[in-house]
């Protein structure tokens, strides 16, 4: 019976003395009996049988004497007349008729409940997605959104912590599996989240009160909330404060049907790795205290994550092109530890690509896999050979010697006549030759092969603030005596005069 486009019930199959039965590749449908689930080599895929649960059986009723398998086939009784035998056939050939009319209209009927079935589910899971939806798509990163955020609250019926119910179970979209093995399930797992109106967040943990207070993170406080359901949750209130502007901020994010979305402000100037390699009038741009500062605040930023945030935060990718410049050239770091969440099965594939880029990488990295917050530094003294020299990490159109940055600058750092040489030639010899030579000590500082002999990113910033701050003295006291020259010799001249 396989593959011949058969359609009805297998009702009528039920009781036969069967051992196989293959059915697929039909069109059966309706519920499969009973009865033939204990056939031992029984296969029905490919057919549309429904997977809801089969209804029950009708009550049975004794079936009418005379009727029986066994007597239909006996010799009728004495005294039987012709016209007995014509009322018998009659009603033989009307239930044939009935039965073959329910064969028909009965896979009909079940198709068009199957397809109501199907609609109503189809409906009620778009009601269900839509209110799972959040009613706010960005995460507020200032004490004004917030406070706007509230008065919104405040102007519209908000629903108390009463009202609140807990997070619903995570959807789950089963798919059955139709073959010997149909008690199988293949399930697709989706991400739902639920949002909640401050006043209800509020009234759980008592406005945030001291005592529900459980722990304190990197990224804020988090608190008890205890909702009149019964449901206990941890809250974790973010503090917008306690970011560094040399990161780029979260502004919002997306977590629907699966996917991950993270949204971050847009920064105008790009990356740090265009603006040295692609941009044209670099110098005018990229001046020697504007590199200064690029530096500096990356410095900042890592020292942020690495000695402030707690736990640690190494950031893994650290590179010109995760260096986000904004109208003023202020630095914001981008990418900050979402290496970590790069898969195990990628991170074994290409590691290099997912975890800092070559060029960049630390050796101890390259050998073991191993990334430590000192990598990181490593990661930011090629970054800053970047600004010294205007060159990429590795440039395959240089002469073999030079293609590397590291193994070339790296020897010539305390080479006065040589670091002369090494300078981005756009700056135009417009920098302080003091200043040069600390900024590149400070590179031979975290450059080093070995970790342990690199500084950590809180002396890196101390060293270049005290760069900022000695380079700042010089220029004063150089416009100073311009000034003083001028004026004495402007007096020189009147006396000249008289």
């Amino acid at each position: 019976m396989r593959s011949n486009q058969l359609t009805g019930s297998l009702s009528t199959l039920v009781g036969s003395p069967l051992t196989n039965l293959n059915v697929a590749n039909n069109h059966f449908s309706g519920w499969i009996p009973k009865g033939l689930i204990s056939i031992p080599n029984f296969v029905y895929d490919g057919n549309a049988f429904s997977n809801a649960p089969a209804p029950p059986p009708p009550p049975y009723t004794s079936p009418p004497p005379g009727r029986s398998r066994n007597n239909s086939r006996q010799t009728p009784p004495a005294g039987h007349t012709p016209q007995s035998n014509t009322s018998h056939d009659e009603s033989k050939n009307g239930s044939k008729a009935v039965l073959i009319v329910g064969i028909v209209l009965g896979p009909l009927f079940a198709a068009v409940l199957f397809l109501l079935a199907l609609v109503f589910c189809l409906r009620r899971g778009n009601k269900k997605e839509t209110a799972a939806c959040p009613t706010t798509g960005s995460l507020p990163l200032s004490g004004h959104k917030v406070n706007m955020e509230m008065q919104e609250q405040r102007s519209k019926p908000t629903a108390t912590a009463s009202d609140l119910k807990p997070p619903p179970a995570e959807n789950v979209p089963v798919e059955w599996l139709q073959g010997k093995n149909a008690s199988l399930k293949r399930v697709k797992s989706s991400i739902t989240a639920t949002s909640y109106t401050i006043a209800a967040l509020q009234t759980a943990t008592n406005s945030f009160n001291q005592e529900n207070l459980v722990g304190e993170g990197s990224l804020g406080r988090v608190y008890r909330a205890d909702f009149p359901n019964g449901k206990i949750m941890a809250i974790k209130k973010v503090d917008h404060a306690g970011l560094h502007p040399n990161i780029v901020a979260l502004a919002g994010y997306c977590a629907e049907h699966g996917q991950r979305l993270l949204a971050y402000d847009y920064i105008g100037n790009g990356c740090l790795h265009d603006m040295l390699h692609f941009a044209e009038e670099r110098s005018n741009m990229l001046t020697w205290n504007a590199r200064v500062r690029v530096a500096l605040g990356t410095a900042r930023a890592l020292e942020y994550l690495h000695e402030i945030c707690l736990p640690s935060v190494v950031h893994r990718n650290l590179k010109a092109a995760n260096i986000l410049l904004d109208e003023d050239f202020n630095p914001h770091l981008s990418d900050s530890g979402l290496a970590a969440l790069a898969p195990n099965t990628e991170w074994q594939v290409s590691s290099t690509q997912m975890v800092g880029s070559f060029g960049y990488s630390a050796p101890e990295f390259v050998l073991s896999g191993l990334y430590t917050l000192r990598s990181d530094v490593y990661s930011f003294s090629v970054v800053m050979l970047e600004l010294l020299t205007e060159r990429k990490p590795l440039d395959s159109s240089r002469v073999r010697s030079e293609q590397s940055l590291v193994r070339w600058a790296s020897p010539q750092l305390h080479d006065i006549d040589a670091l002369a040489k090494m300078v981005d030639p756009t700056l135009n010899g417009m920098y302080p030759a003091k200043s040069l030579s600390r900024f590149a000590d400070i590179i031979a500082l975290c450059v080093q092969p070995e970790p342990e002999f690199r500084p950590p990113m809180s002396e890196v910033v101390q060293a270049l603030v005290r760069l900022m701050q000695r380079a700042s003295i010089v220029k004063r006291r150089s416009s100073e005596e311009s000034s003083f020259t001028f004026k004495g010799g402007a007096e020189h001249e009147a006396n000249d005069m008289l």
